[in-house]
């Protein structure tokens, strides 16, 4: 419920398919579902689990309120209240279906000032977590919240800050501050387990569990323990019994687990052991095959010992402390000892780490009738996890990396997805992932299907928060991408959600003299309906001179450097649109003519080369000929206009099919 204190992995947002069945042969680079969730709808679905489990702290209300009256809220309140899930929820709350949400980050190179204009939408929800900032990014942050406090309100938009605990707050921002105070912990507890499905009983156990202050963090996850302790329990156990479970399970178990593993000296044993701790939970089968492949990843010499005099797979797994279910499913007999086991070797056996690395890619493109997609994301969860309790984010990068390489399969291109999902996802480290996968999009040379995972992790992980962060990235892999258009896809996609994130990249594109690759990015990035289309200003984008410039450089670079027949689908998509816009359609053959009228030398061929898309699109146009070629001749006048002739006169057969000038 409030800011995560930990790096273990939960509830992973990545894209995943839950089911069961069958699993599956290659289908080649392939990494688009079209049935699969995308991560914002998941992230939306994280936060609607929030607004369900929270207690509302003291000072909840009030800071509705606020926000409501005001449009910006400051939180302040001790570290494990909940200050930043009160946030997120807050903002959820004031989804209308305009704008989008996206988390400010001042502190990052490739963020905006929190005073420039660009940052905010019209209808946008904005968090900035500075719970966690120091003294002089605090005082940096105060000195633009003014501006930015100015912006949100001009632009109908949301605003929450979580303001670090017990620093200053300049007096003129005072009016906006809210104390939020921690909620009951039992309370928060039970609202947990009421949404787990677990019945409450009082137990001497959670009171002392709950005697000291804890953060909302730690009571959630004993509550998730507690779940996960009836899960497991066996008959005829209650709610004592899963408590007590829940709470063993929290203990420090290294030396348990370190005479577990001293007491298994055969290296079979301890491959084992370590295949049931990465793959907890999986069919009996899948752990022998996991062991196994573990075994001849790491080069071990087979087993002389003839087959039917060897230990079957039901006394190995009593040797360390597992069984097998009715379900023929294996489980160690203590909740969440495999967490233990994995920590173990992990931190003990250092050379074990990148043979690791090697299984799990093996591993995840395992097949057979109990291997599942779940099984797999699990599995990545499990190492990602290691890599990141111990501060290695940067080999988990690395190691989505190689699985991406070719040949790669699509089950390792979804695990290497899923592994950068959860770097990206991790509290402490996500900002370096963001960093390293910005230099990976725009500097580094990409092999195999790296490109195609980026663009993934770009569109579905970091565009649900920092969606500008989302859209440089995918800028940059979308002006290098080769045989594919996947990353200029997801870009646009991504700019269809937001005006302001279209007219930011239109910025960008056009800020200095457009390569040929951008001017690929640029013509399907100006598509003219959603320029023509009014926002919640009322204004459209084309109608805003800063966008209209854009527009008008992008298209001068386009009939300058780009063939005819390259561009004319765009033209005629922005002919078609100009008959049904009213005045906005003005505008729209306004632009095209200006641009055509600033090429200098080659001015008269691309008047010619307009008026010939034009006569073209009547022959196509949705909405009948008759009325394309009204457009056509309100296209031929401003040509002619620009040109400083008179009223053009009625154009020739000649004029409409070879291209000549109007």
């Amino acid at each position: 419920m409030s800011e995560h204190i930990s790096t273990r992995v939960e509830n992973p947002y990545a894209p995943m398919h839950t089911g069961s069945g069958d699993l599956y042969v290659t289908i080649g680079t392939q990494l688009q579902d079209p049935d699969r969730p995308t991560f914002r709808r998941l992230a939306d679905d994280h936060l609607a689990w929030l607004k369900r489990v929270l207690v509302d702290p003291a000072g909840m209300g009030a800071a509705r309120h606020k926000l409501t009256d005001t449009g910006t809220v400051i939180l302040d309140g001790p570290p494990g209240s909940g200050r930043t899930s009160v946030a997120r929820v807050l903002l959820r709350e004031y989804d209308l279906g305009t704008g989008i949400f996206h988390e400010l980050l001042p502190d990052e190179e490739d963020e905006l000032s929190l005073s420039n204009p660009a940052l905010v939408g019209t209808g946008d929800r904005l968090l900035l977590d500075l719970s966690a900032a120091t003294a002089i990014q605090w005082a940096a942050a105060r000195t633009d919240l003014s501006a930015l406090r100015k912006t949100v309100h001009e632009q109908h938009a949301h605003l929450v800050v979580v303001m670090p605990y017990g620093h200053p707050l300049d007096p003129d921002l005072q009016h906006y501050r809210i104390k939020i105070e921690c909620p009951d912990g039992l309370q928060v507890f039970r609202r947990h387990l009421r949404m787990h499905g677990v019945p409450y009983e009082p137990d001497p156990t959670v009171t002392a569990f709950l005697a000291k202050p804890r953060p909302m963090r730690e009571i959630a996850d004993f509550a998730d323990l507690v779940r996960r302790a009836r899960e497991a329990a066996g008959a005829g156990e209650g709610f004592a019994q899963w408590c007590a479970t829940a709470r063993k399970a929290r203990d420090d178990r290294r030396a348990e687990i370190a005479t577990l593993v001293a007491g298994l000296r055969e290296g079979p044993q301890r491959a084992l052991l370590i295949a049931v701790a990465m793959l907890h939970g999986a069919h009996a089968d899948v752990i022998h095959q996991a062991a196994q492949l573990l075994l001849h990843t790491l080069k071990s010499p087979p087993e002389e010992q003839p087959l039917l005099e060897r230990k079957d797979l039901a006394e190995r797994l009593s040797e360390i402390s597992a069984s097998t279910g009715p379900d023929g499913h294996v489980h160690f007999t203590e909740l969440d000892y495999d967490a233990a086991v994995r920590a173990h070797f992990w931190d003990h056996v250092p050379d074990l780490r990148q043979p690791l690395g090697t299984w799990g890619a093996r591993s995840v493109e395992s097949s057979g009738p109990y291997v599942t997609r779940e099984l797999r994301a699990s599995l990545v969860e499990r190492l990602a996890e290691q890599y990141l309790r111990t501060g290695r984010g940067e080999g988990l990068a690395f190691l989505a990396e190689d699985w991406s390489t070719t040949p790669a399969s699509r089950p390792r291109l979804e695990a290497a997805v899923h592994a950068l999902t959860c770097g990206l996802n991790d509290p402490a480290q996500g900002r370096s992932f963001r960093q390293w996968i910005y230099q990976c999009c725009a500097n580094r040379q990409l092999k195999g299907e790296f490109a195609q995972v980026l663009v993934q992790v770009c569109a579905d992980v970091i565009a649900a928060s920092h969606p500008d962060q989302a859209l440089f990235r995918l800028y940059h892999l979308a002006r290098r991408e080769r045989d594919t258009t996947r990353a200029l896809e997801a870009l646009c996609d991504l700019v269809a959600t937001s005006g302001r994130l279209r007219r930011r990249l239109l910025d960008l594109l056009t800020r200095s003299p457009l390569s040929p690759a951008e001017l690929r990015i640029f013509l399907p990035v100006c598509d003219p309906e959603p320029l023509s289309a009014p926002y919640d200003n009322g204004h459209a984008l084309i109608e805003e001179n800063g966008a209209h410039e854009s527009l008008t450089s992008g298209w001068r670079a386009v009939f300058k450097e780009l063939p005819h027949a390259e561009w004319h689908p765009y033209a005629e998509r922005w002919l078609h649109t100009a008959t049904d816009a009213g005045h906005r359609g003005d505008l729209l053959l306004n632009l095209l003519v200006s641009a055509a009228d600033r090429c200098d030398d080659r001015r008269g061929t691309a008047f010619a080369a307009l008026y010939t898309s034009a006569r073209t699109a009547e022959r196509t146009a949705p909405h009948g000929t008759a009325r394309a070629a009204t457009t056509t001749d309100r296209l031929l006048q401003k040509i002619s206009t620009a040109q400083g002739l008179g009223q053009p006169a009625a154009p020739s057969p000649t004029t409409s099919t070879g291209g000549s000038t109007p």
